[in-house]
């Protein structure tokens, strides 16, 4: 074996050498490679924004309520008494009320609808989340912060707009008046939450949008900042063993990132399904580089071969060529991909409530690995042949026709 290793190094040096001679055929094989990976990293970073976006919703000392057997808000329903006993349920943290006189729990009880806004980048309609909410809801989710505007004032058809929300719908701006239901509404603020799932949504105040929607006394769901992370599981217990409640109790961040799990599934099988169909191509162009290389140097591994080189290193030769211009297309590809589209904003459909969620792509450091690992895979599978053909080739035929 290791007398191999000076053969595999010189005629691995001589392959390199000649690069520049087949200057043509080793750029379709490298655009080829390129283009996949940046369909492939462009594709999964939608998932992986995606999931970011939902799994970063929230936090573990906080809980969401829903009525029994619900899987998302859009299916749940509580009425009034049910939030009051969820808000004085051990474990929920205690807040001085704007009074200054009394303590409050610090939770908030939520109504969840659809409406229709046209998408600023089609002009097709989309179903937009609408969430009416009191002052607790601002107790709850601390980091949401008004940046433009004002926030509603409660008893008004008033609504402030995530930021997300307000870069893809229209009509989201301060001043603004929208038509939904049988009312006009007039947009006061824009919010942000720091890139979580709320800035993917329209506030306004609860008591306001339950007549508005002939929604009655009803919530659908309770969020509860808990006193601790510790805390949940004596909150949990004590509302899923009260027999005035059927509820259905999560953390805040499990609930948020269960929800992304289908989406993101789907999206990854989909770009792998691109990325191969893609990859044949690749390999083709990579195998008619490489048939050309290995014919364009017929006469020189013949005389290799004359003077006593193994086929091994023959091989590996073609292999390392092979695998270099899939490691400069995947680069390449990479680093295109995170150009063009790390940080690209976007609108998607969250399959659970079956309303649009904000997120931006990322194109994160283990997405372009998988590109480029992908991108080694094709040259591989694309040198693989012409080497095997390269170390079999007839020494003495090989002089001759040369």
């Amino acid at each position: 074996m290791l007398s191999w290793i000076p053969q595999i190094i010189a005629v691995t040096a001589l392959n390199l050498r000649t690069l520049g001679q087949r200057l043509g055929s080793s750029l379709v094989a490298m655009v080829g490679i390129a283009g996949v990976v940046v369909v492939l990293v462009a594709v999964l970073s939608i998932a992986e924004g995606f999931q970011q976006t939902l799994a970063g919703t929230g936090s573990d000392d906080t809980a969401i309520v829903m009525r029994g057997g619900s899987t998302s808000e859009m299916t749940s329903g509580l009425g009034l008494e049910d939030t009051r006993v969820i808000a004085d349920a051990p474990g929920v943290q205690r807040i001085t009320s704007e009074s200054g006189g009394t303590s409050v729990p610090a939770a908030s009880a939520e109504l969840f609808v659809i409406i229709n806004l046209p998408k600023i980048s089609t002009g097709s309609d989309a179903n937009v989340p609408l969430r009416g909410v009191g002052p607790e809801a601002f107790t709850v989710r601390p980091d949401v912060q008004i940046v433009a505007g004002r926030n509603f004032e409660p008893g008004r058809n008033e609504i402030i707009a995530g930021e997300g929300a307000s870069q893809q719908f229209a009509g989201l701006v301060p001043g603004n008046t929208l038509r939904l239901g049988q009312a006009e509404w007039k947009v006061v603020g824009i919010f942000s939450s720091g890139g979580t799932v709320a800035d993917s949504e329209l506030w306004t105040d609860a008591r306001v949008l339950q007549p508005a929607y002939r929604r009655g006394n009803t919530f659908q769901s309770v969020y509860a900042k808990l006193s601790s992370a510790d805390a949940f599981q004596e909150f949990k217990d004590s509302l899923t063993t009260d027999p005035r409640l059927n509820v259905e109790v999560q953390r805040e961040s499990d609930y948020y990132a269960g929800q992304s799990e289908t989406l993101s599934l789907l999206i990854r099988v989909l770009g792998w399904l691109i990325a191969t169909f893609m990859g044949l191509g690749a390999v083709i162009a990579a195998l008619i580089t490489m048939y050309s290389a290995v014919a364009a140097r017929r006469r020189e591994i013949a005389t290799l071969r004359a003077l006593g080189f193994k086929s091994v290193p023959v091989i590996v030769s073609v292999l390392t060529e092979a695998l270099l211009l899939a490691l400069v297309g995947g680069c390449i590809g990479a680093a295109a991909a995170y150009l063009v589209f790390n940080g690209y904003q976007a609108a998607t459909l969250n399959w659970q409530t079956f309303s649009q969620v904000t997120f931006a792509f990322a194109v994160t450091p283990p997405l372009v690995v998988q590109g480029i690992l992908y991108a080694l895979i094709l040259g591989f599978f694309g040198g693989l042949l012409p080497a095997i053909k390269a170390a079999r080739m007839p020494i003495a035929m090989a002089l001759r026709e040369a």
